[in-house]
């Protein structure tokens, strides 16, 4: 019976790692006995956010056993040198930046010229439209200055979980996403460093948040060729890059300069996505509030496609300000349908 137990608690995965809790040595013991069976189980640390969560389904699990006909669940918490052998389990002793060259992760950092066009809203649309496909992805907001990736993503509220010296990125509509503005006291709280201090952050989120295996890492980088945007291009010189723009002339001026930096660092330029293409009226036809062309032209000159134009959207603007994914909530809007599109265009398998 107890190999039975043990058998239906192998199913029971840790929220936030995402693994077998028998494979992260959680399960510290397992007895029956007239038809109770006793687990003991052990958090990874005090005040674990997914405690609840996880002494559910192993009670569940076991309850699912024929022949028990109630369960006890003990909770401990894992020591210090357990902690320890579970954070170098996960991260393979490698202390360095996760995603080298030889990481069968895809990476895309999603850059623009000039803030304003959308990019970080596109970038969480794009990752959810991703996870929908099954995926696992992942979101590093390299946007340090102008973070808005937790609010877009519903977990503006979330704090990274700490194992040892490893941070677990919160979830959000599937995607695993960690920013800046998850360390700070409130939204409006203002960041103001140097390039240092940038890179140094970088460099923390892209070795110190346990990601684990991922198909999909997007980058959303800040505007323009400042620090970030070479900071990324040197630890992360085999990243795709996509550009954001609108149609505006002015807009897309700008925007191939972020491209031309990205190749300077040895990044791909993959393509250019237009953002607020149009606004789609009553009658079918489209008011071209930012002008026409400015896609188009930037992907020229690139010298890369245009891969998608996507519309100017009420829905979209409401989805972003409720933290609800535009893409989940509304496919059938013509941005969604439009960002969805982009993301079969990019499915890993593809690139």
């Amino acid at each position: 019976m107890i190999e039975q137990i043990r058998a239906a608690l192998g199913n029971v995965i840790d929220p936030e790692i995402r693994r077998p809790i028998a494979d992260l040595g959680m399960i510290e013991s397992v007895e029956f006995e007239a038809g109770i069976a006793t687990v003991g189980i052990k958090l990874t640390i005090v005040g674990c956010p997914a405690a609840d969560r996880i002494e559910a389904d192993v009670r569940a699990a076991a309850q699912s056993v024929a022949g028990v006909d109630s369960v006890v669940v003990k909770v401990g918490v894992m020591s210090p040198q357990e902690r320890t052998a579970l954070t170098e389990r996960l991260r393979g002793r490698r202390r360095e930046v996760q995603f080298t060259a030889d990481t069968p992760t895809k990476l895309i950092a999603v850059t623009s010229g000039k803030g304003g066009v959308g990019k970080s809203t596109l970038t969480a649309n794009l990752a959810v439209a991703f996870a929908n496909q099954g995926l696992r992805v992942g979101i590093v907001d390299a946007d340090v200055f102008g973070f808005s990736i937790p609010g877009l993503l519903g977990v503006a509220d979330a704090k990274p979980t700490r194992v040892g010296d490893l941070m677990l990125p919160p979830i959000g509509f599937g995607v695993k996403a960690i920013s800046i503005g998850m360390f700070l006291p409130g939204p409006a709280t203002a960041v103001s460093w140097r390039g240092p201090m940038l890179h140094r952050t970088i460099k923390q989120f892209l070795s110190e948040v346990h990601f684990d295996e991922l198909d999909l890492l997007l980058l959303d980088l800040p505007p323009g060729t400042g620090d970030v945007a070479i900071s990324v291009g040197q630890l992360l010189p085999h990243a795709q890059v996509l550009v954001v723009t609108t149609p505006q002339t002015a807009a897309a001026d700008v925007a191939e300069r972020s491209g031309l930096v990205a190749r300077k660092t040895g990044q791909k330029v993959i393509g250019v996505v237009e953002n607020m293409s149009g606004l789609v009226q009553a009658d079918g036809t489209v008011l071209e509030l930012f002008g026409t062309g400015g896609g188009a032209d930037t992907a020229s000159r690139l010298g890369v496609p245009l891969l998608a134009q996507i519309p100017l959207s009420v829905a979209l603007r409401e989805g972003g300000d409720a933290g609800i994914p535009i893409v989940s909530s509304h496919p059938e809007d013509p941005a969604a349908a439009a960002i969805i599109s982009l993301s079969h265009a990019l499915n890993p398998t593809n690139l």
